[in-house]
């Protein structure tokens, strides 16, 4: 027992020494010491942005350019209270934001109070939400303008080359419900349905009578009441619809459509289109739609052009594009089409076989037929057609050959029982042809279209989380995401260049502003001249003319 109490003595006064030991250890450990909060100190808020801060960069940016020139308006001062702040007070802020992932004016107006940056980008100047709020939305077309401006920036620094560009857009979900979006079938499926559920209520009030069931009848009244003033609501709507004249209406925004996202999904949303240049994948023509793809090709080309100033260049398109006139109206603004040809599919299992599909016929232009892969020749008699849709129209002529009716190969050609194979040229077939033939002998660089801006729209809406807008309007949304290109421009020119380069390249910049109403009209009857050109190589009779 004493041995026992003795070993136990010992190791209690090992462990006493070992606790004192690393008592002794951690008095004298290295630890970054702090500061006293209460310490007056002497500096300034300069001191604390570093030379190769992106704040540097906004600051040179929006003092040395006139926004007067871009569009941008103050709003008038009224002679009590205080005075209004600058507009590019605001500018600033919003580049900022944007560069940062706050895009919400409340919060920007608390991150001018908090945050260091922008205490110094805002010289200490504290503007409200509201405020910050108004600006981005009265000055869309502002916002419009400085992104053009931008790019002018980088055509001027070489950044750009204006050779090939790649073209695309990208859905952004609508401040709008699927709910609140509706279309004349869900109108009247609405409609029918109140109907069905008023009979039905109807008919348990008359039950109810029998039975003397007082609170069930109150309850029953109330809902036809309430389908009544649906009912209402939904033949205003009806009413406005097919005032419109358009196949859909948002309660919210109006402006907002529901457009295919992918596959079969549908979501109420803005297309947002988008140019890029294929020498540092830099953003150089964007504006926000509220349709699909189809119809969008002749816009955003025309804009990058219009924007670069060049006299032609290479688009990279998918075939999501792919349009007769939206084809022939880029080849007159002499822009070269490279837009992929979708798939031609057969959905009548009896019908044309793959050997006999349209694209193995020939055209021959001098004598305006058709030759089959039998050798037998289609005749047009000139007619043009027209064929509607809800899309778009266009005109086409008939081309036909009695020789069908005696063919060996006839059910192999068509699944028509009465007549023969008929093949439609369209009138902007001649554009189409082209566009194919430079597809086909570009493969190489149409697939570079993914590489150059396919990954623009997967940072700014996964990194950024920019998949989504709160502003209502197709002019304000329109606005919001040039602000977005242009800052990407910005993120994209500071990783190339350098953020004190660029400010230095910034300062010695001569901006071009957007031109007189004069100029644009001398910018027109260029635009005029190339397709007098251009429809003079199909017709003799213009070509005189020009």
């Amino acid at each position: 027992t004493v041995k026992k109490l003795h070993h136990l003595f010992i190791k209690i006064n090992i462990k006493k020494k070992m606790n004192k030991y690393f008592c002794i250890e951690n008095q004298y450990m290295q630890i970054v010491s702090s500061h006293q909060r209460h310490q007056v100190e002497f500096g300034c808020l300069e001191d604390k942005i570093e030379q190769d801060n992106p704040v540097r960069f906004i600051e040179a940016f929006v003092e040395h350019i006139e926004l007067e020139k871009l569009g941008f308006q103050a709003r008038a001062t009224k002679q009590e209270g205080r005075p209004g702040f600058d507009a590019k007070l605001f500018l600033k802020i919003y580049f900022y934001g944007y560069l940062n992932g706050i895009r919400s004016s409340r919060r920007l107006a608390k991150e001018c109070v908090r945050n260091i940056e922008l205490q110094w980008l805002c010289v200490q100047l504290q503007p409200n939400y509201h405020s910050i709020c108004d600006f981005r939305k009265d000055n869309p077309k502002a916002l419009s303008n400085t992104f053009k401006l931008f790019v002018s920036f980088l055509k001027n620094e070489q950044l750009v080359s204006g050779e090939t560009i790649a073209i695309d857009g990208t859905k952004v979900r609508a401040y709008n419900s699927k709910k609140q979006n509706y279309s004349a079938k869900k109108l009247e499926r609405h409609l029918v349905y109140i109907e069905t559920k008023t009979n039905e209520y109807l008919t348990a009030l008359a039950e109810n009578d029998e039975q003397e069931d007082a609170i069930k009848v109150s309850d029953v009244a109330q809902k036809i009441e309430r389908l009544k003033t649906n009912k209402i609501y939904y033949e205003q709507l009806q009413e406005k619809l097919a005032e419109s004249g358009d196949t859909q209406i948002s309660v919210t925004d109006a402006d907002a459509r529901a457009l295919l996202v992918q596959g079969q999904v549908v979501e109420v949303a803005y297309n947002v289109q988008a140019a890029v240049d294929a020498k540092h994948n830099l953003v150089v023509a964007t504006h926000t739609i509220n349709k699909n793809d189809r119809n969008a090709l002749s816009a955003i080309a025309k804009e990058a052009k219009a924007n670069l100033e060049v006299e032609t260049y290479t688009a990279l398109v998918d075939k999501g594009y792919h349009n007769g006139r939206q084809i022939d109206q880029c080849q007159q603004a002499n822009i070269t089409t490279i837009v992929a040809a979708p798939t031609l599919v057969n959905s009548n299992e009896y019908g044309t076989t793959a050997a006999y599909m349209v694209t193995q016929f020939t055209y021959n232009e001098s004598t305006d037929t058709y030759t089959c892969p039998q050798g037998e020749t289609l005749t047009t008699k000139g007619t043009w057609h027209k064929k509607t849709r809800e899309r778009d129209s266009y005109r086409f002529k008939k081309y036909r050959t009695p020789k069908c009716k005696t063919c060996a190969v006839k059910h192999l050609c068509t699944g028509r029982q009465q007549g023969g194979r008929e093949i439609d040229r369209s009138e902007y077939a001649a554009a189409v042809e082209i566009n194919n033939t430079n597809y086909k002998n570009n493969a190489a660089l149409y697939r570079k279209r993914q590489e150059i801006n396919e990954h623009i729209f997967g940072t700014i809406k996964r990194k950024w989380s920019y998949y989504y807008t709160d502003l209502i309007g197709l002019d304000k949304v329109n606005g919001e995401y040039s602000l977005i290109m242009l800052v990407y421009n910005m993120k994209r020119c500071f990783k190339i260049v350098g953020i004190e380069k660029l400010i230095s390249k910034i300062k010695s910049w001569q901006p071009e502003y957007p031109k007189p109403i004069i100029f644009a009209g001398i910018l027109a009857l260029k635009e005029a001249i190339w397709c007098m050109i251009y429809l003079s190589k199909k017709n003799s009779a213009i070509k005189i003319a020009c």
